[in-house]
C-alpha cells in the first residue's frame, strides 16, 4: 500500500485569486507555435476526466489512517488495488496536464526546481513503486524501482548511455537515487515514453519485479505511457550534480491540483471559459494554418523554380555526360594506340635484351677466365694484404702519431724553413770559410812542399856532410897512417888542424841549431795540419748530419707525397663511386617515376571506386565508429570514407582544379609525388 499525504485546505488559494492571476498573466504566453498548441489541445481535451479524477482522489481514502484497521478495504484487497491504480492514473493525468500548461505558459526550458516537474516525478515514482516485489538480501529487504529500469539497457541499446552515466555518478549511493537520476535523463532525452513502452512490451520480464495486479502489469500502465508521449513537447535542463537524490521525500502536493477543481465545483464559469479558450484556440489554429498554407505555397513556388533550374542543370549535365563519353571513347582509342606502341616498344626492347644477353654471355665467358686469373691474383694479394694489414695496423698507429706529428711538423716546418734559411746562410758562410781554409791549406801545402824540398836539400847537404865526414874519416885514417909516418908533420900541423876543427865544430853547431829550428817549424806545421784536419772532420760530420736531415726531410716529403697521392686516388675512387651511385639513383628514380606514372595512368583509366555511405560504418584509418558527432567524409582521390580528423587536408587534383578534401595517406603520397617530380 502506498502512503499519501494531503496538505491542509487552508493553504489552498480561492477561485477569485486564481482568476486574477490568470488575468494578470501577459498575453505573450499565448504564442502560436504549432507543436505547443497541439500539446495544449491534448491537455484540454482531458479536462472532462480531470474533475472526476480529483473527486475520486479527494473522496476515496488516499491517506491510510492507523485507526481504520477494520475497514472493508483490507478485507477486499483486489478492490483496494484497483482503486489505487485508478487514483494513481488520475493523478498522473493531472500532473501531466498541469506540467504541460505551466511549461507552455512559461515558454522556456524547465529546471529541476520547477514545482510541477518535481510533483510529476513524485507521482511517476509512486506509479513505478506500485506492486513491487520485496527482495530479501543479507542486508535486509530491498524494494526499489531501479531494477526494472535496468532492463531497458538490455532491451533498447540506445539507453546504454543513460545507464553508464547513472552508474558513473559518485554522488548516488542508493538504488532509489539511481532510479530518479535515470528518470531525469530519460525526460531530458524525450524518450521516457519509448523506454517504458519497451518495458510494457516485455511483461514476462516485469513479472520478476512486480506483482500480477501491479499498475505496470495492467492496462493503466499502457494509458500512462500514452500520456507520457505529450511530454516530448517540453524541454527540460536538469542538473544532477549537487542534488541529493537519495534522501528526497516523495510526497504529493495536492494544492496544485485542487485549485481548478474548487473553481469548477463552486461556479459554472469554468465551462464557459473553457469554451472561450477552445474558441480562441481554434481561431489561433486557423490563423496558424493559413500562415502555414501561405508558407507552403511559397515553398512550392520555390521548389518549382528549383525544379526548373535542376532540370536545366540536368540537361546541361546530360550534354556534359555525352561530351565526356565522346572524350572517353577518344581516350580509349588513344589508349589502344599507346598500348600498340608500348607493345611494339616492348618487342623491340626484348630483341635488344636478347642481343645484349648474347653479348653478355660471350663477355661473361671471357670474364670467367679473367675471374679465375683475378681469383689467383686475389689469393696472392690476400696474403700480401694480410701482411700489409699487419703493417697497416702499425702504420695506422704510426699514422695517428704522424698526424699528430704532422700537425706539429706543420708548425715546425715554418720554423725549420726559417732555420733552413739561417742554415743556408751559415752554409754559405761555412763554404766561404772552407774556401778560405782550402786556400790556406793549399798555401800550407805549398809551404810544406817548399819545406820538404828544403828538408830534402838539407838531407842532401847532411848526406853530403856525412859523405864528407866519411871522407874526412878516411882522410883521418890516411892522416893517422901518415901521422905515424909523419908524426913530426902532425905535430907541426896540429895547430893548423885544431883551428880547422874549431871552425868545423862551429859550422856543425850552426848546422845543429838550424836543424833544431827546422824540426820545431815542422812540428808546428804538423800540429796546424792536424787542427785543420780536425776542423775539416768536424765540418764533414756537420755536413753529413745536415745531409742525413735533408735526406730524412726528403723521405718525409716523399711519404707525404705518397699519402697525398693515395688520398687523391681514394678521393677519385670515392667520387667515381658517388657518381656511380648518383647515376644509379637517377636511373632508379626515373624508373620509379615511370612506374608511378604508369600506375597513375592505369588508375586514371580504371578509376577509383567511390564507396557508398551505407557501406562504411567505421573510419578506414582510425577505425572509429561514425555517429552524429563523427560524420562521414569522402576522400576525392581514393574514394574511401574517413572521419573529419583523418581527412582534414586539402589538395588540388587533376580532376578538381580547386583544393578538395583528401585523406592523410593520399596527402602524403601526393606530396611525395610532387616533390619527386619537382626534383
Amino acid at each position: 500500500e502506498e502512503d499519501f499525504e494531503i496538505i491542509d485546505k487552508k493553504q489552498l488559494p480561492d477561485a477569485a485569486e486564481l482568476r486574477n492571476e490568470e488575468k494578470a498573466k501577459p498575453e505573450e504566453a499565448r504564442w502560436s507555435a504549432p507543436i505547443l498548441s497541439l500539446a495544449r489541445k491534448a491537455s484540454e481535451n482531458l479536462a472532462l476526466s480531470y474533475g472526476s479524477a480529483l473527486k475520486s482522489a479527494s473522496l476515496v481514502g488516499l491517506v491510510s489512517k492507523p485507526g481504520s484497521s477494520d475497514s472493508p478495504a483490507k478485507t477486499n484487497t483486489r478492490c483496494h488495488t484497483m482503486e489505487e491504480r485508478a487514483n494513481l492514473m488520475n493523478m498522473m493525468k493531472l500532473s501531466i496536464k498541469i506540467l504541460i500548461q505551466s511549461a507552455l505558459s512559461l515558454g522556456r526550458t524547465l529546471d529541476s526546481d520547477f514545482p510541477p516537474l518535481q510533483q510529476f516525478f513524485v507521482v511517476l515514482e509512486h506509479c513505478l513503486k506500485h506492486g513491487l516485489k520485496v527482495k530479501k538480501t543479507f542486508i535486509g529487504q530491498n524494494k526499489s524501482f531501479f531494477g526494472p529500469l535496468e532492463l531497458v539497457e538490455k532491451l533498447c541499446p540506445e539507453a546504454s548511455d543513460i545507464a553508464t552515466s547513472v552508474k558513473n555518478l559518485p554522488e548516488l549511493k542508493t538504488a532509489v537515487g539511481r532510479g530518479r537520476a535515470w528518470l531525469y535523463l530519460a525526460l531530458m532525452q524525450k524518450k521516457l515514453a519509448d523506454y517504458l513502452k519497451v518495458l510494457l512490451d516485455h511483461k514476462h520480464l516485469l513479472s520478476e519485479f512486480y506483482e500480477p495486479d501491479a499498475l505496470m502489469m495492467e492496462e493503466e500502465g499502457a494509458v500512462i505511457v500514452g500520456l507520457l508521449v505529450g511530454l516530448n513537447v517540453i524541454d527540460a535542463n536538469l542538473c544532477l550534480k549537487g542534488e541529493d537524490l537519495d534522501s528526497q521525500v516523495g510526497v504529493i502536493d495536492f494544492s496544485l491540483y485542487l485549485k481548478e477543481t474548487q473553481d469548477s465545483d463552486g461556479k459554472q464559469d469554468g465551462g464557459i471559459t473553457a469554451v472561450l479558450d477552445q474558441k480562441h484556440y481554434v481561431e489561433e489554429l486557423n490563423r496558424h494554418l493559413s500562415c502555414t498554407v501561405a508558407d507552403l505555397q511559397n515553398k512550392i513556388d520555390c521548389l518549382e523554380k528549383t525544379n526548373s533550374k535542376l532540370q536545366e542543370e540536368l540537361a546541361a549535365a546530360t550534354d556534359r555526360i555525352g561530351s565526356l563519353q565522346e572524350e572517353q571513347q577518344q581516350l580509349k582509342q588513344q589508349n589502344e594506340l599507346i598500348r600498340e606502341r608500348s607493345e611494339k616498344s616492348v618487342e623491340v626492347t626484348k630483341e635488344d635484351t636478347k642481343v645484349e644477353l648474347d653479348t653478355y654471355k660471350q663477355s661473361r665467358q671471357g670474364l670467367d677466365e679473367m675471374y679465375s686469373d683475378v681469383w689467383k691474383q686475389l689469393k696472392e694479394e690476400k696474403k700480401i694484404r694480410l701482411e700489409l694489414e699487419k703493417e697497416l695496423e702499425l702504420q695506422i698507429g704510426m699514422k695517428t702519431e704522424m698526424e699528430i706529428a704532422m700537425k706539429l711538423l706543420e708548425k715546425d716546418t715554418h720554423e725549420k724553413q726559417d732555420t733552413l734559411v739561417a742554415l743556408r746562410q751559415q752554409l754559405e758562410e761555412v763554404k766561404a770559410i772552407n774556401l778560405q781554409m782550402f786556400h790556406k791549406s793549399q798555401n800550407a801545402e805549398c809551404s810544406l812542399q817548399q819545406k820538404t824540398e828544403a828538408i830534402s836539400s838539407f838531407e842532401g847537404k847532411t848526406n853530403e856532410m856525412m859523405s864528407s865526414m866519411k871522407q874526412m874519416e878516411e882522410r883521418l885514417q890516411q892522416a893517422e897512417k901518415a901521422r905515424q909516418a909523419a908524426e913530426e908533420r902532425c905535430n907541426k900541423m896540429r895547430q893548423e888542424l885544431a883551428g880547422r876543427l874549431d871552425s868545423c865544430r862551429q859550422q856543425m853547431a850552426q848546422l845543429d841549431s838550424k836543424c833544431s829550428t827546422l824540426e820545431k817549424e815542422l812540428k808546428s806545421e804538423k800540429e796546424q795540419r792536424q787542427t785543420l784536419q780536425k776542423e775539416l772532420h768536424q765540418e764533414k760530420d756537420a755536413t753529413t748530419l745536415l745531409k742525413t736531415e735533408l735526406q730524412q726531410m726528403e723521405g718525409l716529403k716523399k711519404e707525404l707525397r705518397k699519402l697525398q697521392d693515395e688520398k687523391q686516388q681514394l678521393k677519385k675512387v670515392h667520387e667515381e663511386q658517388e657518381q656511380a651511385l648518383q647515376e644509379m639513383g637517377l636511373h632508379l628514380s626515373q624508373s620509379k617515376l615511370k612506374m608511378e606514372d604508369i600506375k597513375e595512368v592505369n588508375k586514371a583509366l580504371k578509376g577509383h571506386t567511390w564507396l557508398k555511405d551505407d557501406e562504411a560504418t567505421h573510419c578506414k584509418q582510425c577505425k572509429k565508429e561514425f555517429s552524429i558527432s563523427r560524420r562521414k567524409h569522402h576522400c576525392r582521390n581514393c574514394g574511401d570514407i574517413f572521419c573529419n580528423t583523418c581527412s582534414s587536408n586539402e589538395l588540388a587534383l587533376p580532376s578538381y582544379p580547386k583544393p578538395v578534401r583528401v585523406c592523410d595517406n593520399c596527402h602524403t603520397l601526393l606530396l611525395q609525388q610532387c616533390s619527386s617530380n619537382s626534383s
